[in-house]
């Protein structure tokens, strides 16, 4: 199979959908990669790194599409791309469609066969593709609380660990899954005091497993979250339904009630956001005020960090790749029921039940695709 890698035009993202040491085990499999020139650059992968792994290299995105069977990226494709995409061409990349209606209609129009990370499961529940980025976006989310606590920032001013004699700040954690569990462990290594709320009781138990006394676990329930956000510094959203449009968790009422100057970041933006306040920013412009309240709501966060992310990332794609690879798409989702739950869109029709609910469209099993 041809395999098209092009350069991310994302605002401020830096990632790259395979690495060169990807592209090496690819090519070992008998298979070809292109790869647009500067794709790599993001994260110190130079041109003749990929072509010394083997693959060869295009002048532009536009060879990249044209040429290639399947294209591998890390975010959603830009309308600039969606619009190079073909009948039958397989797309490998971040979807998020549910909050994204526009995307959506043009993938479907495409005719692509379109698969989503976000939506790859595993044995035993669990995101196998989304969980490396969620990690690290739930990491990042304290740094970013921290930074936009300052006052320069439009802060309360607050440094998370606090003095001696003065209290630290209280950091509330929406989600114990990979995201809140991840915010968790750096929030309680900062010194700030950590309230983490989740309507899973076995997700708490494992928090409280895993942090113990230096993190308090609250059961999902309006009270406890309206209580617990008008008493937070920052407060992290970090909820998810697989293919699904986050739930507001946090009205645009609450947020008005806050302290002035604390701090949202909402991890679950990429899906619509779990605030009511809450709409996409950017790395060049990340937060934004609503009555006084210093929302951060970047919709790549892990761009930020992209040589981590990335390598993160082909960690856990690559086994994925090489089977859609060696046995092309048809044969890849037959054979694994969890890379089956990827496809979103294929021959025009929605094949995700969440996608197809949110956004209105009549869901096809994807089994039915397979089989004609």
């Amino acid at each position: 199979m041809l395999i098209g890698v092009p350069r991310e035009i994302k605002n401020h993202e830096y990632r790259v959908g395979l690495t060169p040491s990807s592209v090496r085990e690819l090519v070992a499999a008998g298979h070809r990669v292109l790869v647009e020139r500067g794709a790599g650059a993001g994260i110190g992968a130079a041109d003749a790194e990929y072509e010394q792994a083997g693959a060869a290299l295009a002048t532009s995105a536009e060879e990249v599409f044209a040429k290639s069977e399947m294209i591998v990226k890390v975010k959603e494709p830009q309308a600039a791309e969606r619009a190079r995409l073909r009948p039958g061409q397989v797309l490998f990349t971040y979807l998020h469609l549910a909050p994204d209606p526009q995307q959506c209609k043009e993938l479907v129009a495409s005719g692509a066969v379109c698969i989503a990370y976000e939506t790859v499961t595993q044995n035993g529940g669990g995101l196998p593709l989304l969980a490396p980025m969620s990690e690290v976006a739930g990491r990042m989310a304290v740094q970013a609380a921290a930074h936009s606590l300052e006052r320069v920032h439009g802060g309360r001013g607050i440094l998370l660990g606090g003095v001696p004699g003065v209290a630290p700040a209280r950091i509330v954690i929406l989600g114990a899954g990979v995201v809140g569990s991840n915010a968790a462990q750096i929030a309680v290594g900062t010194g700030a005091q950590v309230v983490v709320i989740d309507r899973n009781l076995d997700a708490l138990r494992r928090m409280d497993r895993l942090l113990g006394a230096r993190v308090i676990t609250l059961h999902s329930n309006a009270d406890n979250i309206e209580q617990q956000v008008l008493a937070a510094d920052a407060v992290i959203g970090g909820v998810l339904i697989p293919g699904a449009a986050a739930p507001k968790l946090v009205s645009r009422e609450l947020v008005a009630r806050m302290k002035p100057g604390s701090v949202v970041v909402d991890v679950a933006i990429d899906q619509g956001g779990c605030f009511e306040t809450a709409h996409a920013t950017t790395h060049a412009d990340p937060t934004y005020l609503v009555d006084g309240v210093v929302h951060y709501c970047v919709a790549n966060m892990p761009g930020g960090v992209q040589h981590t992310s990335t390598y993160a990332l082909n960690n856990a794609t690559l086994p994925f790749v090489l089977a859609l690879a060696n046995k092309g798409w048809r044969k890849a989702l037959q054979d694994d029921g969890h890379l089956r739950n990827g496809l979103n869109v294929a021959d025009g029709k929605v094949t995700c039940q969440e996608v197809a609910n949110d956004l209105g469209y009549t869901y096809h099993a994807p089994q039915s695709l397979l089989a004609a």
